[in-house]
C-alpha cells in the first residue's frame, strides 16, 4: 500500500481498477485547514492525464510495471511478434498496444515492452533509430533557401522531412518521440 503523502514523480499506483503513474505532485500545507497533495497523474493504458487533489492519508495499492527488453521479430496481420531477450519466448502483441511505435519499428530492433500483471499496454522504442531512405526526390542544385526540406519515405514506411542534401538509399537518424530527422548516420 502507498499513501498519497508518499507520491513522487514516476510512482505507480492502482485506483478504481486502473493503473496510474504520477507525473507531477505538490504537497500543500495551507495556513488554515488540513494539508493536501495536488497531483497530476497519467493512466498508463489510455495515456489520459488527470489533475486531482488527495488527502495525504488516502491509501492506494502500489503497482509494479514490468519493462522487459524484447526484440521485434516480425508482423502477421494485426499481431507483432516480440522475443524476450532472456527466455527467448515469443510474444504476440496487438497493433493497438504497439501504438505509434509501428512507424519506426524495424526487424531485430530491441524495444522496451511495458506490461502490468502480464497484460502488455505499450512498446517503447529507443530514442533514436537509424533507417534507410527508400524514396525521396533528388535535391535541386543551387536551392539554398534557409531550412529547405523535402519528404522522404523510410524503410519502415514512415514519411519524414529531411534536408535537400539527403538522398535516396542513405541511412538517416530519426528521433522516435517526435518523428523528426536528426542527422545522417554513416
Amino acid at each position: 500500500m502507498i499513501s498519497a503523502g508518499d507520491f513522487r514523480n514516476g510512482v505507480c499506483f492502482e485506483m478504481d481498477g486502473q493503473v496510474f503513474t504520477v507525473v507531477e505532485f505538490q504537497h500543500v500545507k495551507p495556513g488554515k485547514g488540513s494539508a493536501f497533495v495536488r497531483t497530476k497523474y497519467k493512466n498508463v493504458k489510455t495515456g489520459s492525464v488527470v489533475e486531482r487533489t488527495f488527502n495525504p492519508n488516502e491509501k492506494f495499492e502500489s503497482a509494479q510495471l514490468n519493462r522487459n527488453d524484447m526484440q521485434y521479430i516480425y508482423a502477421d496481420g494485426d499481431l507483432y511478434y516480440f522475443m524476450d531477450q532472456e527466455t527467448f519466448d515469443q510474444k504476440p502483441i496487438h497493433k493497438d498496444s504497439v501504438g505509434d511505435a509501428i512507424k519506426f519499428l524495424k526487424e531485430e530492433m530491441i524495444c522496451k515492452v511495458l506490461s502490468y500483471k502480464g497484460e502488455v499496454f505499450s512498446v517503447e522504442l529507443p530514442i533514436t533509430v537509424d533507417l534507410e531512405i527508400t524514396e525521396c526526390e533528388p535535391g535541386v542544385r543551387g536551392d539554398t533557401t534557409n531550412n529547405a526540406s523535402k519528404y522522404a519515405t523510410l524503410e519502415t514506411g514512415a514519411v519524414v522531412k529531411v534536408p535537400l542534401f539527403v538522398n535516396q538509399n542513405e541511412i538517416v537518424r530519426v528521433d522516435t518521440r517526435t518523428g523528426e530527422y536528426l542527422e545522417r548516420a554513416n
